[in-house]
């Protein structure tokens, strides 16, 4: 059963805020995956979030629902940062963080599509053709990828996998948290769950650290996405599904590519052809019909 709807006011400046934090976090992935490797990049981001959050929780006196949730939570970490944040560091190398904050508007398609098969949600015909809409909307994108599509190693279908791989698991954490800890805090959510990625990429990370030492530019860059684009960025996405239910939480994903090429243009100086255009905003219509956020209405019978 989802939560009752708020009023608009009392969750949109969350939704807005978190729009623009994630929106950055592509300038700020890529600037620390240049220096640092996609793996350890993703390490330092979630470990700065993770130390942010925990005296938050110690605070607020939740170190007791920490523990008692912690193996859920460390799944939802897993899912919700370790994999998908070394995947998008990795793709970042290879296409723009115009092109990855388009892909990433696909992150409802999953969360509609998961939450069907196993949380039991209606999938009607509005909610089919919108699946059908946006992954069709992702065929386009790709098909303008600078320098076409390769699959060897550092290929930009790689990076386009990557990101869809990414997608899939934020879709595949709204429902787990949905489904297992409905009703926990979501700072215990947030801080549990970046503890759990951090941990799952302490070895590798370690072992893929860097031989030439980072700038100071990448260490300010993954800083922010720690602790701005993380931490902060966290604790409103899980406070929007518990106030608002997965799948409208997941629709943040409809204003992010706003922010994230917005930057891309004045600090990259990356362009947006036409075809990108096209393609992003048959992916938002896609994901805006699959997760219910607009519904077809049928004409009335004469």
């Amino acid at each position: 059963m989802n939560p009752s709807p708020l009023p608009w006011r009392q969750w949109l400046p969350d939704f807005v805020l978190l729009a623009l934090l994630w929106g950055s976090s592509f300038l700020f992935m890529r600037e620390g995956a240049v220096s640092f490797g996609p793996v350890t990049t993703a390490w330092v981001r979630v470990l700065l979030a993770a130390l942010m959050l925990t005296p938050v929780v110690i605070w607020r006196g939740e170190v007791g629902q920490l523990r008692q949730h912690w193996r859920h939570t460390w799944v939802v970490g897993m899912l919700s940062s370790g994999l998908p944040f070394v995947l998008y560091a990795y793709a970042l190398l290879h296409i723009s963080t115009g092109m990855s904050s388009i892909l990433n508007a696909t992150t409802p398609l999953f969360g509609a599509l998961i939450a069907w098969c196993w949380l039991g949600e209606r999938l009607n015909s509005a909610r089919a053709l919108g699946l059908a809409l946006g992954f069709g909307g992702v065929l386009l994108l790709v098909s303008d990828v600078p320098g076409g599509i390769g699959f060897r190693s550092g290929g930009t279908g790689l990076a386009v996998l990557a990101c869809l791989a990414a997608t899939s698991c934020y879709g595949l954490a709204g429902s787990f948290v949905q489904r297992y800890l409905k009703g926990v805090s979501p700072m215990v959510v947030a801080s549990g769950s970046l503890w759990g990625a951090s941990v799952f990429l302490a070895l590798p990370a370690v072992w893929l650290w860097p031989e030439q030492a980072p700038s100071a530019r990448a260490w300010l860059a993954l800083g922010a996405a720690g602790l701005l684009c993380t931490a902060l960025a966290y604790w409103l996405y899980f406070r929007l599904i518990s106030r608002t239910g997965p799948a409208r939480a997941l629709t943040v994903t409809y204003l992010i590519p706003v922010f994230a090429n917005v930057i891309g243009i004045v600090v990259l100086g990356e362009v947006i052809t036409h075809w990108m255009l096209l393609g992003g905003l048959i992916v938002v219509l896609g994901t805006a019909l699959a997760s219910g956020l607009v519904e077809l209405r049928r004409a009335p019978k004469l």
